[in-house]
């Protein structure tokens, strides 16, 4: 249902991790992510602890879905001295191409515990259907 827009990405990620390099709006950190079917419909659910709920942008144009975050530092007084520094800042970006078979027009968004969870429809001309045989004459119709 998904495929992959960037084979190197996690190559990226790796190397932003090594070099302590933080994602900007040009050139994004990737966020970790989890993508499964669940019944009629497709579940996507990528981890943004501590990011705040307005500061996740989610696009979808035709099928490509984006998801951009923001991890914002948390304001200081000037007498705070900072001793340690691990918890990654900057902006954060997924770019999903979507499978036709999937209902972008009815996706939802729910953020809970720094996960955001999108559910996308299976759409409906995906869905296995009956083929009806017609009547006592010898042409069928096909209905679907």
């Amino acid at each position: 249902m998904l495929m992959r827009t960037d084979p190197f990405r996690e190559l990226d990620r790796l190397a932003q991790q090594l070099t302590g390099e933080t994602g900007t709006w040009t050139r994004p950190s990737t966020m970790p992510m989890d993508a499964y079917r669940e019944g009629e419909e497709y579940v996507i659910a990528l981890d943004l602890p501590g990011v705040a709920k307005d500061a996740i942008d989610i696009d979808v144009e035709r099928n490509m879905l984006t998801v951009k975050a923001e991890r914002r530092p948390v304001a200081k007084a000037d007498d705070v001295q900072m001793e340690l520094s691990e918890r990654p800042l900057g902006v954060f970006s997924r770019q999903l191409v979507l499978a036709d078979t999937l209902d972008t027009e009815r996706i939802t968004a729910g953020y809970d515990a720094g996960v955001l969870t999108l559910r996308i429809p299976i759409a409906e001309r995906a869905k296995p259907r009956k083929i009806a045989i017609g009547g006592t004459s010898e042409r069928t119709q096909i209905s679907g």
